[in-house]
């Protein structure tokens, strides 16, 4: 459908040709998953993987509702909540999860495209609907660990000054705080890696089409 198209190219401009959300692309990403979760309940709507991806990207933007809502709370009720070290942390890395799995996501539709362009025949074992629902729960399941990682990091990283320097929990610390700035740097040049491998895929398949 154009509406779903539409919402994949705000979605690929949200996430992967702009450096950083704004106010303005947050909004309108968040009514494009909104509107995108209703329609994907038509009966017009055929259940296949691309629609299955789609639905878990579409969901994904949950994250920055949770983050958002409380942040227009404690503004609101001018309740302090943002200032406590767990829920300032646990925000940021609802959105840093968000970003991930919207951009794991969209390169899995990418994917999808390309082997839908070039080899219909051959991939079509591959592009299934239980493919899909498990390349999507995977994706949310490595995506979670690696937030608690981030979490435990924060909250390690705000006692440390309070936490006695001979305690069996020091270990712990250095080795959370080691894998998550490995995984940090990996996850910054596996997006890179994802927005050239995107923009790659896109333009094979807009000049094979052109050719046709």
């Amino acid at each position: 459908m154009k509406d779903l198209r539409r919402y994949l190219v705000l979605k690929y401009i949200q996430y992967l040709v702009l450096s950083s959300s704004n106010a303005v692309s947050t909004l309108l990403g968040l009514l494009g998953s909104l509107y995108t979760i209703i329609i994907l309940q038509s009966a017009k709507v055929s259940s296949k993987s691309t629609a299955v991806l789609i639905s878990s990207l579409a969901k994904a933007d949950i994250l920055v509702s949770v983050s958002a809502v409380s942040e227009m709370v404690a503004w609101t009720f001018d309740v302090s909540i943002s200032s406590t070290a767990f829920t300032s942390a646990l925000l940021q890395n609802l959105l840093t999860a968000n970003t991930h799995i919207s951009c794991l996501l969209l390169s899995c539709v990418a994917f999808e495209a390309y082997l839908i362009t070039f080899f219909p025949t051959e991939s079509r074992h591959l592009r299934t609907v239980k493919n899909a629902r498990l390349t999507s729960r995977i994706i949310w399941l490595l995506v979670t660990a690696e937030c608690a990682l981030f979490q435990t990091d924060d909250l390690l990283k705000a006692s440390s000054t309070s936490a006695p320097t001979c305690s069996p929990c020091i270990l712990l610390f250095q080795f959370s705080s080691t894998a998550a700035a490995l995984l940090r740097s990996l996850s910054y040049f596996l997006g890179i890696l994802l927005r050239i491998v995107n923009v790659y895929v896109y333009y094979k398949i807009f000049f094979s089409m052109s050719n046709r």
